[in-house]
């Protein structure tokens, strides 16, 4: 894939191709956005081109033949540094920022920037999952982002500005993407050929709410075996908790025996459930419909029930964000799925 053609993000490219053509370039940059839409992929394309042997950086064309752009894709390039959060932490570990307790400033990001670059003119690195940076983390990468090396770029990524901590947050300039359209979902599927239904990727994409990663993982079929009987518990006049619980727990143990398929199991059914409730509250509240019209005949189901409380749909609403955010900070699965569908039930009785 050319840099300039990357679906979604042709302002970025420019952004920097401006930056460049100007000689001013800034040191760091934090990417923010819906989760699974492009910023991880774009900025990996970026570090590509910054990379790239054959062609000038200021054009942003990576040539992907060279061993610069071969090495970039495979992520082994001696100057591309690269952090993320484990699968199983809550947060990025200080040590990925300054080497363990026996490296400590011998190894890590804040070590290895301010190495000459091995054979780029730069050194580039990407920070994924910038939310998860807890003050101490913090704290260590500070001076990297005050006194950065002269030929070196940090592009930090997470959802949103709010999230970041404001001594990180002050000392980047913010690059913001936005969700991918239908029309440009269908076309990164179709060019992944992971469905050959053609009907089918039409149909996944307005669910995806532009998110690529999102479309993916409702292609689970057991996920979307289920989904038809989800929304037929949430559309009823109230949710019967005990058996919306049972559905719940089966599907979450059916996706292993391990906690992280069973929390990503979690996460999708709470997505699910927190559309229906947005789609609720705009039909309460007398607003157009908007995106997945498949929820339509369950939301009509259900308004029919609701005697206009769109402040009840909301507060389902809400409930289902903080079941997200519970779900990121590795709460217990059985117990979360507990408390979170026997309050959606309480919620649902105050509508009466």
């Amino acid at each position: 894939m050319e840099l300039s053609k990357v679906v979604g993000h042709e302002h970025v490219f420019e952004t920097f191709r401006r930056a460049l053509a100007q000689g001013r370039l800034a040191s760091t940059f934090l990417f923010v956005g819906p989760p699974g839409i492009g910023k991880w992929t774009t900025a990996l394309r970026l570090a590509q081109a910054l990379l790239c042997e054959t062609t000038p950086p200021d054009r942003l064309q990576a040539c992907q033949t060279c061993p610069g752009c071969q090495q970039v894709a495979a992520m082994t390039h001696p100057d591309l540094l690269l952090v993320q959060k484990p699968d199983d932490k809550n947060f990025i570990p200080v040590e990925s920022f300054i080497g363990d307790r026996e490296h400590r400033m011998q190894e890590g990001l804040c070590h290895d920037i301010s190495l000459k670059p091995f054979r780029g003119g730069r050194r580039i690195a990407i920070i994924d999952d910038a939310d998860y940076l807890n003050q101490e983390g913090a704290n260590c990468l500070l001076k990297t982002l005050e006194e950065p090396p002269a030929a070196a770029l940090i592009v930090l990524i997470g959802t949103s500005q709010q999230r970041q901590l404001p001594t990180i947050r002050s000392r980047c300039q913010v690059i913001r993407f936005q969700p991918l359209s239908d029309a440009q979902v269908i076309e990164l599927l179709a060019g992944m050929h992971v469905v050959e239904d053609t009907s089918r990727v039409a149909a996944l994409a307005p669910r995806a709410e532009g998110s690529l990663r999102r479309a993916l993982e409702l292609l689970d079929p057991e996920l979307d075996a289920a989904r038809e009987p989800l929304l037929e518990h949430l559309s009823g006049a109230d949710v019967d908790s005990v058996a919306l619980g049972r559905f719940v727990h089966e599907l979450v143990e059916a996706a292993g025996k391990e906690a992280p398929p069973r929390r990503a199991r979690l996460r999708l059914v709470v997505l699910e459930t927190a559309g229906f409730y947005r789609h609720l509250m705009r039909q309460v509240a007398g607003c157009a419909a908007s995106g997945d019209h498949t929820l339509d005949p369950f939301v009509r189901r259900a308004a029919s029930h609701w005697e206009g409380r769109a402040v009840i749909a909301s507060r389902c609403l809400d409930r289902c964000l903080t079941a997200l955010n519970q779900i990121e900070a590795n709460a217990n699965v059985a117990t979360l799925t507990a408390s979170w569908i026997d309050e959606l039930g309480q919620l649902t009785l105050q509508q009466f």
